[in-house]
């Protein structure tokens, strides 16, 4: 089996996080899966939702949204269809999730921090590049907060990234880009934090079924691609 980009199963595509993309964001990452981009920015808010008034805890969420010629054809704005698609909602409800699973809300205090998701070019992966990115703008955003003196200490438990892995041709591989996506007998997302306990799966057999073996080699792809993706996470933050 060759892949169309050439790559072993397990090489991912070439992975730039650049921190403090954003001038006015306090936190931000243009984070780039191969040729798939993604804008990530943090914005902090010193109130929380009605609902999570007077509970004494934070809050993180996302928006997520694909620029009109983010893809191959242009694709108009959601605003000017008046809605969200369900893809964009599901994509930006797992962000948050994602990102809350290793933020400490209660450290946070009452304040909410919005992570801003915008795909600038996509081709494949523009979730999980949008997570690992994420998590760098939301990391750069609680570190100035600390160096403020609004927050006594970082409320982040662990790093989190994601990988999308699938099976092409019969094998198993990591970081799919479209050309693979397209045509994948089977596609999985995996969220996971820097010391490989897993936040969330999305497993689906897309051409044919797949057994348990597949899936954990799935996995064991995932974990390693993972360990690399928080390796340049770390780089970038040493470099924020």
């Amino acid at each position: 089996m060759t892949r169309p980009s050439g790559r072993s199963p397990d090489v991912l595509r070439q992975i730039v996080l650049e921190p403090g993309f954003a001038k006015h964001a306090e936190g931000s990452c243009l984070t780039k899966f191969g040729d798939t981009h993604v804008l990530c920015t943090a914005s902090v808010e010193e109130r929380v939702p009605p609902w999570l008034r007077n509970q004494g805890r934070g809050w993180v969420t996302a928006e997520y949204g694909m620029l009109p010629r983010a893809t191959n054809t242009r694709t108009d704005r959601e605003a000017a269809r008046g809605k969200q698609s369900g893809r964009t909602q599901e994509i930006q409800r797992l962000i948050g999730r994602s990102l809350r699973a290793v933020t400490d809300l209660e450290a946070l205090g009452e304040r909410q921090i919005k992570i801003d998701c915008d795909v600038l070019q996509a081709d494949g992966g523009t979730r999980t590049a949008a997570i690992t990115g994420g998590f760098v703008a939301l990391h750069i955003a609680l570190a100035d907060l600390v160096q403020q003196g609004a927050l006594k200490a970082l409320p982040l438990t662990d790093h989190i990234a994601a990988i999308s892995c699938g099976i092409h041709q019969g094998t198993p591989v990591a970081d799919l880009d479209y050309a693979e996506d397209s045509s994948a007998d089977a596609d999985a997302n995996f969220v996971m934090t820097g010391t490989g306990n897993l936040v969330e799966v999305q497993a689906t057999a897309e051409g044919a079924v797949f057994d348990r073996a597949a899936f954990d080699r799935l996995l064991d792809l995932a974990a390693a691609g993972i360990a690399e993706l928080v390796d340049h996470q770390k780089a970038a933050l040493g470099a924020a």
